[in-house]
């Protein structure tokens, strides 16, 4: 439902007085720590944010979309490098048809309006069997009238595409983007014109070796415009982004951005719905302002126990934006994480943004959220998941935060990367902070992940440790992590396994992904025996562990691979194997439901899908869900439930 502009309210003077002084005394009190964490955003920060535009008056361009595959990239460059010839330029705003009618000496090599369809959004490897393990160039068209083109600013956003976006509206250049997982928005004001107007984006799966991810993953690429495409409207000056979070020290503090001709020395009500909270601030001469607010005592903290969002609401003249927010804590005391001060254990799972289904398309709708997450919170006792390897869509966490789900988010420095590479390091921390911007209202999300499973070298650890100083900078109230590899040994006469990690010193929570017992000589039987060899001063996660299994495939004996009886032996022997760990604080293990990989292709067990989920594709569960299930059961019997208000 759109939020529709609003004035602030008339108020008595001596309260409005009252309530300047205390959000005054309190900004100096904060507004150093916040300066300079919007100071170390500010070379990678967007152009436009547009934080929880889901609550902006927008018009959606999903649906129907005509499409043309382009293969060699005719349609962006000609040989050699030179511009496309333009018989071959898909964005050009033309009617080939009519062109065509007049039997002129000039023709044509695409017609982007007689074009095939497919529905936008989705990943086009689900959409026809020729496209399945297409990879490249794509271009896509959407015709449509713009529900208004005066009497404000429009602006086009794109929830994701993978990898490269081209973006055209009627036949000019609108901007490109690189990342295949996070948002993007560019600004159509003065492009829309009344009636029809003509979108083409071209979208580039093809990956290479200064791309982040490399070429080679263990899951589907997905090509395609992903997530949803919208037109939002604003105001001419318009609040852009606006944040507000709990302080350990009882304060809520944030910042809020005006965009537009008005956006120095405006001001802006900020009021917390249900609580006694409220403040009036004043932008300056780079139109943002900062927020502080002594928190109520009745605020209730979020947790997975009672995840209440409040509806927050930052009201100019002109414009209003409001976002669903939670307040917590979240840092680490020794050994522990503590939620709201109190020691938490992880109950979780990883999970890949695919949908339920045989043809998954990655179409992550709102039912689809809470399909997938309901399952991790209802019945699987879980009150934690591990978004791999990606920032998934916004939905989820949105949803996450609505389940009370804790998130481990991460960007998709997996395996490799081009370490010494500046350039690549751009892209990383650029990703880093679009994902950041449009999560750091998610009170569900406590964990950043800057790597999985690199191999130690020197490079790379300063590629990993950039990040971790990049993230840090922007976000000094989360954790930070990275899914690290271990080494074996022997000890003893025992198996001994240890990390052996210099990154392990730029991380807030140690984890790691381990699966002794299915690759590798050790036995089930011999799992409670190995000994592990970690430091001792830091919260530990098993980011993964796990096994395949065919849903359906049983040997009552349980020794065979690939049958459920051995991947549920293989979760008891490792849950026994791990829970003598002193600083073990959780875990998530790989993972929630069978998914697309085209590194998987056992003609029996796999055919193109990694069979490690707990879950079928279609949803199933296998024997070693209920053993998780049992286990946190257990957990969570032992842990208090806690609500609780501010102290």
């Amino acid at each position: 439902m759109p939020i529709m502009a609003s004035h602030i309210g008339e108020e008595n003077m001596k309260t409005l007085a009252k309530r300047a002084l205390i959000a005054s005394i309190f900004l100096c009190m904060t507004s150093g720590s916040v300066a300079a964490e919007e100071e170390a955003s500010d070379s990678l920060r967007p152009n436009y944010l547009l934080t929880a535009s889901i609550n902006r008056e927008r018009q959606s361009l999903s649906g129907a979309w005509t499409y043309s595959k382009d293969l060699y990239r005719t349609g962006l460059t000609d040989i050699d490098g030179r511009p496309a010839k333009p018989r071959l330029q898909r964005y050009r705003d033309i009617d080939v048809q009519s062109i065509e009618a007049a039997s002129g000496i000039d023709f044509l090599e695409f017609d982007m309006d007689r074009g095939p369809t497919m529905m936008v959004p989705g990943a086009w490897n689900a959409a026809v069997p020729e496209l399945r393990y297409y990879n490249g160039l794509v271009w896509f068209q959407k015709k449509f009238t713009p529900t208004r083109t005066t009497d404000g600013r429009a602006f086009l956003e794109f929830g994701a595409v993978n990898y490269r976006a081209h973006v055209y509206l009627n036949g000019e250049e609108v901007g490109t983007h690189e990342g295949g997982f996070t948002p993007f928005v560019f600004e159509v004001t003065d492009l829309l014109r009344e009636g029809e107007n003509r979108l083409v984006v071209g979208v580039d799966s093809a990956h290479d070796d200064q791309t982040i991810p490399t070429p080679i993953t263990d899951w589907d690429n997905y090509g395609g415009i992903t997530r949803p495409v919208h037109i939002v409207y604003t105001p001419r000056t318009f609040v852009d982004d606006a944040t507000l979070r709990l302080t350990p020290d009882g304060l809520l503090t944030g910042s809020v951005t005006l965009d537009g001709p008005e956006a120095n020395g405006t001001g802006v009500h900020v009021a917390i719905e249900g609580l006694d909270a409220e403040a009036d601030v004043t932008t300056g001469s780079d139109g943002q302002a900062m927020v502080s607010i002594p928190a109520p005592d009745e605020l209730q903290r979020w947790s997975p126990d009672a995840p209440k969002l409040y509806d927050v609401r930052f009201s100019t003249v002109d414009d209003q934006l409001e976002d669903q927010i939670g307040f917590r804590n979240i840092e680490v005391s020794g050994s522990d994480i503590l939620l709201n001060s109190k020691p938490i254990f992880l109950r979780g799972i990883a999970l890949h943004e695919e949908e339920f289904g045989t043809n998954p398309a990655r179409r992550i709708t709102p039912q689809a959220a809470r399909s997938l997450l309901g399952e991790v919170k209802n019945e699987l006792h879980g009150n934690y998941v591990r978004l791999s390897h990606y920032p998934h869509a916004r939905v989820m966490t949105r949803m996450a935060d609505e389940l009370g789900l804790l998130v481990w988010s991460e960007i998709p420095v997996y395996w490799t990367a081009d370490w010494d590479n500046p350039e690549v390091l751009e892209k990383a921390k650029r990703m880093q902070s679009e994902t950041y911007f449009r999560d750091r209202n998610r009170a569900s999300v406590i964990l950043w992940s800057i790597g999985n499973e690199t191999p130690v070298s020197e490079d790379r650890t300063a590629f990993h440790t950039a990040l971790a100083e990049h993230i840090k900078a922007l976000d000094a109230d989360r954790l930070v992590s990275a899914a690290l590899l271990v080494e074996g040994d022997e000890k003893n006469g025992h198996p001994l396994i240890r990390i052996n990690d210099p990154l392990v010193d730029e991380l807030d929570v140690m984890a790691v992904n381990s699966y002794a017992g299915w690759y590798g000589s050790n036995t089930l039987d011999e799992l409670p025996s190995i000994e592990w060899d970690v430091p001792e001063d830091k919260p530990l996660l098993f980011s993964e562990f796990g096994a395949g299994a065919l849903a359906g495939f049983h040997d009552p004996e349980g020794k065979q691979k690939w049958s459920e009886e051995f991947q549920a032996e293989f979760y008891r022997q490792t849950l026994s194997m791990i829970e003598k760990i002193p600083n073990l604080r959780g875990m998530s293990p790989w993972i929630l439901k069978d998914f697309r990989s085209p590194r998987r292709e056992h003609p029996v067990f796999q055919n193109g899908w990694n069979r490690k989920g707990l879950m079928s594709e279609t949803g199933v569960p296998k024997i070693a869900f209920g053993v998780l299930a049992d286990y946190y059961w257990k957990k969570m019997q032992s842990e208090p439930v806690s609500i609780e208000s501010v102290e």
